[in-house]
């Protein structure tokens, strides 16, 4: 292994508040951990002088704290052991990258980009007797992206410490395409469809994803049209382009009696009525066309909004998967139009069980385990953090979830907000088309082998054979500055005509779909910046490496951009010219190594023809046991892992950076994580943007219809409680499915599906933007290494967006002062089928086992009533507090209101309005939909109560001596102090 001249090792002075927090965790895991010390190491391999390597030393030490040792190894004393954490070869190392700049900028000199700057940490520690070292390595690192090493105290100083061996990558591929043999049989090429492209050798390349249909269509194209077998770099970029990641095969497909299939007849079409309806009021400006969704915001502006997922990668590497996701949705933004500014980020993660500690293996040996449950939320939640914290832009609202069939693959929702003028150089900004003679000009990040295989490895289930070389790591500094350069001045200088994001497939579906505005394509591909030598061709036009992203540059500005990008420190190359034909061709120095007809990489994918089975649970009001105490049931329902605070993650996550947030992510006093929030992203305006969500994977199982109707009539309802209006409201879907070859999968997405349309027209809110991950399985083994099959719930997002007229109207859910009248708005059902309720007394998830209650249905006509009554009293500045009452029924969202203000509360539960409900658990904890609490001042309840009629029922009011109390009838069933709840509420992550 190659040895770098220098090793520089930072540390602190006095005591690490670092290291303190490391072994506080790990004792936390059963560690034993007595005292830990840590050290930040550079390794420079660069020709440089002693002199300079330590003026680099010391600009990488602060000065007061730290201090530093070059090429002498740290010691702190007594200390047992020394584990070293480093990237294995070619993974992306964010902070070598910033490391490296800054020593050119302070060298004023240029240094190699991939092979001169190298990062690892170093731990040492003092143990307890019985501790494992290789416990605590287990813990701090992760095998598929890192490498570890560990010494004893008597090997770190006798080998003079860890050592200056660097993580060079040498690959030894072939630099050239290989013929592909595709005059095999069926079953033959099933295995290259499952298993990849076979080597010299005979190991297999991955997973290509692809059926029997699509191969058959493959092989006849090649071996009847084009009169010769397909180069691997052709094969793989079929793949890439028509796996279920990218032509949502499944949605497409005809399925029943839906001959266009779910997304055209129940998705698009509900949007293309909607706008149809609302006519002249129509605020949709782009659909479905672009990398996301845009709705008007005023006059001026648009505002754009995509979610994404990012479930396979993150089950591997939490926070490279993450990290990726949202960098990648920020370029989902960026490439949005002529390229909006990214403006707000939102997320949401789906988990199994944190404290479950039972492991699950990809194979039948212990090196195969997957990451435990909290290795992965940890891991994500750290990842979402980097990208959107140093990207500088704001992430306001979020949620977790946790149900034990994420234990497999957890669920990562990640969203951008974007903001992008109405017209940009006299022209319409969504309007771009890469044109005949354009330049492909790729900048950005460059090219290794993360990221090969991440389409096709999304489109089918993790497994044994799933590839690491899957997982990307965004760089979210690099991919800043292209945004700043891209955004404040590239756009509006006029340098390009077409710009889109290098996700799913790189460059091979980026340069592949521009190419459909203009015609066709060449590219040499030697052009391509790569990290390091060695890639073979198909491995470089496929590869997922991060921060990239493709623009189409006319002649006259290719210099005028070229130099910009330079200027700004964002590596631009021109790899080749977008033209008026109907192929695309690939040369490899010289060499024509892909030629394809552009209809049939788009268009060839055969359309799937599917039927679907349901059988569905018979519903029935509640027969839970009804419990003895309401008070413990109360405090037990606020700290469910479902209900309970997850602050520790909002606090994480800089709401402030870009100075537009209003409603926060944590609201009141006792800082309540809030379900919707609101943006001011144009100064001086009123005008605001609400967002929100919601999802009921618990109510799958036993009804995918009324689950997708009340995931839509929450999203909304949360945008209503807070200011926002019914009336302008956009949704955008994300179906994150599993073993959607079933045919009984296939009817639950269909009846979510037929939901979707349903009610979205009876919302009156389109679909903007939606992406659907069709396979969230895991197959492998328990801890008794017996096979085992984990899917996750059916679970659909329902996000919405919408704009705020006047954002001086908005409020949130805190309590406010003692004295005011707090009113029910709505009527409470019987309902609760698959709801925290139920999950608690049942004690665990809910299955199609016949032993359901009633799921909630919406009645969206009366809701919609009851919504515009509430925005009504919004915008006379009536109501004083108000939150959407979802998840865990009035209980929840009482407490949380007392929390949010710190103060009390006495309510009557028999003035609560019902449906024949007289249980008072039930009352509290139903999930009926359409539900508000709001708290009033006694000088406004008249004119509140005559606009909302009998919607709204007085049930209490808020008190100043700090007690929750519920009584019916006079008797009193729960008193708590406003403290103890909160205690409880907190109590969940206290040690996260």
């Amino acid at each position: 292994m190659e040895q770098a001249r220098y090793r520089i090792e930072v540390f602190y002075k006095a005591a690490d508040y670092r290291s303190r927090v490391i072994a506080e965790k790990l004792n936390r895991l059963g560690c034993g951990v007595e005292q830990a010390w840590m050290t930040d190491n550079y390794l420079l391999n660069a020709d440089i002088t002693e002199d300079d390597a330590e003026r680099a030393a010391l600009s990488l030490a602060q000065a007061v704290t730290q201090s530093y040792k070059l090429n002498t190894p740290y010691n702190p004393g007594d200390f047992d052991y020394a584990v070293e954490i480093g990237y294995l070869p070619g993974v992306t190392d964010n902070v070598s990258h910033t490391v490296r700049e800054s020593i050119e900028d302070l060298l004023k000199t240029e240094l190699d980009v991939e092979k001169s700057v190298f990062t690892s940490v170093t731990y040492f520690f003092k143990l307890k007797d019985g501790a494992s070292v290789k416990k605590i390595a287990e813990e701090l690192h992760n095998p598929l992206i890192q490498r570890s090493r560990i010494m004893t105290a008597d090997e770190y100083i006798s080998e003079g410490g860890m050592g200056r061996r660097i993580p060079v990558v040498h690959i030894h591929e072939r630099a050239s395409a290989d013929i592909v043999d595709l005059n095999i049989s069926e079953d033959e090429l099933a295995v290259i469809g499952k298993e990849g492209i076979a080597d010299s050798d005979g190991s297999r390349r991955g997973p290509l994803a692809l059926d029997r249909p699509s191969l058959i269509a493959i092989k006849d194209y090649f071996l009847e049209k084009e009169k010769r077998n397909p180069r691997d770099i052709e094969l793989e970029s079929i793949a890439q382009t028509w796996s279920e990641h990218c032509k949502h095969t499944i949605f497409a497909a005809e399925i029943d009696d839906v001959k266009d299939g779910i997304f055209k007849r129940y998705i698009r079409e509900a949007t293309v009525r909607i706008r149809r309806e609302k006519g002249d009021m129509d605020f949709c400006l782009s659909v479905f066309t672009d990398n996301a969704g845009g709705i008007e915001f005023d006059d001026d502006y648009i505002v754009a909004d995509k979610v994404e997922t990012h479930n396979s990668p993150s089950a591997l590497d939490p926070f490279g998967g993450s990290i990726t996701g949202i960098v990648g949705v920020n370029r989902d933004a960026i490439g949005f139009g002529m390229a909006s500014k990214p403006i707000a980020n939102r997320y949401g993660f789906c988990f199994a069980n944190p404290f479950d500690e039972k492991p699950l293996y990809r194979g039948k040996t212990p090196d195969t385990a997957l990451l435990s449950p909290r290795r992965i939320m940890e891991g994500v939640i750290h990842g979402v953090n980097a990208g959107g914290n140093t990207s500088g832009i704001p992430t306001p609202q979020g949620f977790v979830y946790f149900d034990d069939r994420y234990k497999g693959k957890p669920l990562v929702f990640v969203g951008t907000i974007g903001l992008i003028p109405k017209t940009v150089n006299g022209k319409s900004s969504v309007m771009k088309r890469a044109l005949p003679g354009d330049n492909i000009v790729i900048i950005g990040g460059r090219v290794g082998r993360d990221g090969i295989h991440g389409a096709t490895f999304s489109s089918e289930a993790l497994d044994s054979g799933s590839p690491a070389t899957a997982v990307q790591i965004g760089d979210p500094i690099t991919q800043k500055k292209l945004s700043d350069a891209v955004v404040k001045e590239a756009r509006d200088m006029g340098l390009y005509n077409s710009v889109t994001d290098n996700g799913a497939g790189g460059i091979s579906c980026s340069v592949a779909e521009m190419a459909k505005e203009s015609g066709g394509f060449e590219v040499d591909l030697e052009k391509v910046p790569l990290k390091y030598p060695g890639l073979a061709p198909w491995q470089i036009w496929v590869s997922e490496s991060q921060e990239r992203m493709t623009l189409s540059v006319p002649d006259e500005s290719l210099d005028k951009f070229i130099a910009l990008m330079k200027s700004r420190g964002v590596e631009s190359s021109v790899i080749g010219k977008f033209n008026a034909g109907t192929r695309g061709m690939v040369r490899y120095n010289g060499e024509v190594i892909f030629d394809l007809d552009m209809t049939f990489l788009h268009d060839g994918l055969p359309r799937k023809v599917l039927k679907t089975t349901l059988n569905l649970p018979e519903q029935h009001p509640s027969s839970l046991p009804e419990p003895e105490s309401l008070k413990s049931v109360f405090t037990a329902m606020i700290s469910r892992l479902n209900t309970a605070s997850f602050e520790f993650i909002s606090h994480q996550y800089d709401h402030e950076v870009q100075a537009n947030s209003m409603i926060k992510p944590l609201q009141g006093k006792g800082r309540v994580n809030g379900n919707a929030s609101v943006i001011a992203p144009v100064p001086g305006s009123k005008r605001a943007v609400v967002m929100s969500q919601a999802l009921y994977p618990s109510y799958s199982e036993i009804d995918p219809y009324k689950m997708a109707a009340c995931s839509i009539d929450t999203a909304v309802r949360n945008a209503v409680s807070v200011g926002g209006s019914v009336d302008y409201m956009a949704l955008l879907d994300n179906f994150c499915w599993c073993d959607s070859n079933n045919p009984e999968r296939l009817g639950q997405l269909k009846e979510a599906a037929r939901a979707c349309y349903e009610y979205a027209v009876a919302y009156g809110a389109p679909f903007v933007s939606g992406k659907d991950s069709m396979f969230n399985d895991f197959k492998g083994y328990d801890e008794c290494f017996n096979p085992v099959n984990v899917s996750v719930p059916p679970t659909l997002l329902i996000s919405s967006i919408g704009v705020i007229t006047d954002s001086s109207v908005c409020q949130t859910l805190d309590f406010k002062a003692a004295g005011d009248i707090i009113y029910v708005i709505g009527s409470t059902g019987d309902e609760t089928g698959g709801s925290e309720y139920e999950l608690y007394l049942k004690g665990s998830c809910i299955s199609a086992d016949g032993g359901a209650g009633t799921v909630p249905a919406v009645c969206a006509a009366s809701n919609i009533r009851t919504y515009r009554l509430y925005e009504e009293a919004m915008k006379r500045g009536l109501i004083a507090s108000g939150i959407s009452v979802e998840r865990g029924g009035i209980g929840v969202a009482l407490a949380k209101s007392a929390i949010g203000g710190m103060m009390g509360c006495n309510v009557d539960i028999s003035a609560i309005p019902s449906e024949n409900v007289y249980r008072p658990d039930i009352l509290l904890f139903s999930e009926t939909q359409g539900r508000f609490i709001v708290s009033v001042s006694p000088e406004s309840t008249d004119e509140f109560e005559k606009i909302m009629g009998n919607t709204a029922s007085r049930v209490g009011s808020t008190t100043s001596d700090g007690t929750l109390t519920l009584s019916r009838d006079k008797e009193e069933l729960v008193s708590l102090k406003v403290d103890d709840v909160n205690t409880a509420y907190r109590g969940v992550f206290a040690g996260f």
